[in-house]
């Protein structure tokens, strides 16, 4: 969004790492470590009457509609109370971005009724949509449903992002020049092996997941690729590693965080700070930043002629 033309006035987020990324890499920026539930805008005036209100929420399961069909799953509650916040910040935007079942799947039509209504009693009309990150320059088979809602009329004059027309490029030719920066002399041939988009990067939560590329699915992709899927490397190959995809996962290369950051579409100076596990999952969590500035795009284009 920044780099679509936004100035944050405030970012808010629960994880202290997540703040501390967001600090390290933009020091002037308005960084609170809060729970945005809790989010009282009276105490924060800053962002009353913002351009836009923007919520990337931790990704919904596919299991917690049906779980939870009352929201009450913590993920869904998310998308209910940053619709509740509104009110309070009455944003001339919202821009709010999840998993695509949350915009296609029918066991989902309660919330999006939920958030259309409630909206709709604040004069804010909406769309939702899917975009896939690999249109937008991103070497991985991301989708994500979003949904955008202006006050008034203002939707009309709202398109979704099209695709870029930047080549996506393929996890080989992504990350070449880093397996090759330590002498590793398979590089070459393992980047021809792996001339495909990436899976979709699964950061896992706080509860679920940890430092690993995915979903069973995903992993058998990845091995495809001649990547072990089942950890992230601390470290790149060396001269002396030896790459030998024939014999399983312990025979092939496996990624660093800086890695999937690259897949993910963060520039390469961007600065993570945690543990491991802690940094894979604000990679594997985020919005990448193509798709981000793309949506920002499409917004201020609709704010310029509201």
């Amino acid at each position: 969004m920044h780099q679509a033309g936004f100035d944050p006035v405030l970012l808010v987020d629960n994880n202290p790492d997540a703040c501390g990324t967001l600090s390290a890499n933009m020091s002037d920026w308005p960084v609170l470590h809060a729970d945005f539930t809790d989010l009282d805008p009276a105490e924060h005036d800053q962002v009353y009457d913002v351009d836009v209100l923007v919520a990337g929420l931790p990704r919904v399961k596919a299991t917690a509609a049906v779980a939870r069909p009352d929201g009450g799953e913590p993920e869904l509650a998310l998308v209910k109370a940053a619709a509740l916040l509104v009110t309070g910040v009455q944003p001339k935007a919202l821009v709010i971005e999840n998993v695509p079942d949350l915009v296609t799947n029918e066991k989902y039509q309660g919330v999006r009724s939920y958030v259309e209504d409630w909206l709709r009693d604040l004069d804010y009309r909406c769309k939702w949509f899917v975009v896939n990150a690999n249109e937008f320059g991103v070497p991985q088979d991301r989708k994500q449903g979003v949904l955008v809602a202006l006050k008034g009329d203002g939707i009309d004059a709202f398109k979704p992002p099209v695709a870029s027309g930047e080549p996506a490029g393929t996890v080989g030719g992504t990350l070449f020049e880093s397996m090759a920066s330590q002498g590793w002399p398979q590089a070459e041939e393992w980047a021809a092996m792996a001339s495909h988009v990436a899976p979709t990067l699964v950061g896992g939560s706080e509860k679920r997941g940890g430092a690993d590329l995915g979903p069973r699915g995903s992993k058998r992709a990845w091995e495809r690729m001649g990547v072990n899927g089942g950890s992230l490397a601390d470290e790149l190959p060396d001269q002396d590693f030896r790459w030998d995809p024939a014999a399983g996962p312990r025979g092939m290369v496996r990624l660093t965080v800086a890695q999937a950051a690259l897949l993910q579409g963060f520039p390469p100076d961007w600065q993570f700070v945690g543990r491991k596990t802690s940094t894979y999952r604000q990679v594997g969590q985020a919005c990448p930043p193509p798709v981000g500035r793309a949506l920002g795009e499409a917004v201020r284009e609709a704010l310029a002629v509201c």
